[in-house]
């Protein structure tokens, strides 16, 4: 279409390589952005965020003296639910078990402290991690599609660019 429009061999060649560096641009910018956010709000201080408040835990998977996972349980007593938050494995661990892990810690968590259910979200793309959290229980209850992450300024180009698929996951543990 671009050749049909501009008559131009060169532009035509050259336009998929400015779209894909427009979105290698346009996704770092934001997962960069999102990051900056974790590290200044949660993850500065997992002590204020997930140790004292009650019915919240934080726990940290080490290996051969290596921090190789974490994963972090937030109580919400209004609804008696507990989110499953900031699951990640290394990638030189990934695939020996360490997230499935860290979720049943979640889990135990969960029953220990006589949550009734267990939430999480994620904007995961790998179909990896979705078939961890359906192994454990976990039942897919949603998508919200265009998902602004926290750091994201929704700009134009950035909705052009980058688009986020939010998915929902439940655990019922006992009723209510």
């Amino acid at each position: 279409m671009c050749f049909v429009v501009t008559k131009s061999f060169l532009l035509t060649c050259c336009l998929p390589i400015f779209l894909m560096g427009m979105r290698y641009y346009f996704s770092r910018k934001v997962i960069l952005h999102y990051l900056d956010c974790a590290l200044h709000t949660d993850m500065s201080d997992i002590e204020q965020y997930y140790m004292k408040p009650p019915g919240s835990c934080f726990w940290v998977a080490v290996l051969d003296g290596n921090v190789v996972g974490i994963v972090a349980a937030r109580g919400n007593e209004e609804d008696n639910t507990v989110e499953l938050r900031r699951m990640s494995v290394d990638s030189n661990y990934r695939g020996k078990g360490i997230a499935k892990a860290l979720g049943r810690k979640v889990l135990e968590f969960a029953m220990l402290n006589n949550y009734s259910s267990v939430v999480l979200g994620t904007t995961a793309v790998k179909m990896a991690a979705h078939k961890l959290y359906e192994s454990l229980g976990f039942k897919h209850v949603g998508v919200i599609e265009h998902y602004a992450l926290p750091g994201m300024t929704r700009s134009l180009l950035e909705r052009m660019f980058f688009q986020v698929r939010y998915h929902r996951y439940r655990l019922q543990l006992r009723e209510e």
